[in-house]
């Protein structure tokens, strides 16, 4: 990362990651994506849909629940 002349780079404000809540919805669209990739899997009868689509679930999940926690 390039800074300004004369700029110190311990005086630049940083946001922890999470802190606007854009993990949080990236986390609950997954949840919903995964659930739709799994019924898509199971009516397809698409065996690596379903097991990518559980996958993102269960991450989701992990998260989401990591973060209740």
């Amino acid at each position: 990362m390039r800074y300004r002349i004369g700029q110190d780079p311990e005086l630049i404000p940083t946001q922890p990651v999470g802190e606007d809540g854009l993990t949080i919805f990236t986390a609950v669209f997954g949840l919903l994506a995964g659930t739709g990739f799994m019924i898509a899997g199971i009516k397809g009868r698409q065996r690596w849909l379903l097991f990518w689509g559980s996958g993102l679930v269960i991450a989701s999940l992990a998260y989401l629940g990591s973060l209740f926690m």
